[in-house]
């Protein structure tokens, strides 16, 4: 519900967006699929992602992730597909396995090929550790939309969109890259106002009050609290 939540607020707010909110393993069996399903198609939500990670589950690139039976998670994407094409906005539903480590590249590539009949809309093999495990992929599932996960420093190695699309993937997602930015921002302005007591020669790593207040529309912010003054 939170994270349904969320996208509707982002859809509200960029409602020419085309927002694809990770349902992960949709939070139950076939029938909890179908709801998740509908409280994405409810919020907004252009697309999703589900997986056949055993939950808790982990992010792809960590290490010890298992996977749920290959007929458990297919019944969950039939759920999903029906759900979504029954729609008269229908969701992008991406089928993401992450066999490739639990299990091997063999069993991902099998279960890839497997979602695909379903109907999905696209099919993620998540975590492939080079770029001939990424041709690998490609040959396997020539005939479905293929997507490619860019995490930086994780097991995959980091090409452009072009390069993947060389490559026969034409959905790419980079998730994690201004996260990884923020929080390197942060530590360092941290480290420093313990090192220095303030961050006052180092004002260029900041944006500024005025650029900030731009950012967050705060005149507009402004003028509705003036509609309120006596």
């Amino acid at each position: 519900l939170f994270r349904s939540d969320v996208a509707r607020r982002i859809s509200a707010a960029n409602p020419d967006l085309l927002l694809v909110v990770d349902a992960d393993t949709g939070y139950g069996n076939a029938l909890n699929t179908v709801r998740t399903t509908e409280l994405w198609q409810a919020a907004g939500a252009s697309g999703l992602f589900l997986e056949d990670q055993v939950w808790p589950k982990r992010c792809g690139h960590m290490a010890g992730k298992q996977v749920i039976a290959t007929d458990e998670w297919l019944s969950k994407l039939r759920a999903a597909v029906r759900t979504a094409q029954g729609s008269s906005d229908p969701l992008y539903v991406t089928a993401r396995t992450d066999a490739r480590a639990a299990v091997n590249m063999a069993e991902a590539l099998e279960r890839g090929r497997m979602a695909r009949d379903t109907g999905v809309d696209a099919v993620f093999v998540e975590a492939p550790e080079s770029v001939a495990e990424f041709e690998q992929i490609a040959a396997a599932l020539p005939d479905v939309t293929l997507v490619a996960n860019m995490v930086e420093t994780g097991k995959s190695p980091l090409l452009t969109p072009a390069e993947l699309a060389d490559l026969g993937f034409r959905f790419v997602i980079s998730p994690l890259s201004v996260l990884f930015a923020m929080v390197k921002a942060a530590t360092g302005a941290i480290d420093t106002l313990k090192a220095e007591g303030s961050l006052r020669n180092h004002l260029p790593t900041l944006i500024d009050f005025a650029s900030f207040g731009q950012l967050v529309d705060l005149d507009a912010h402004y003028a509705a609290e003036a509609q309120f003054r006596s």
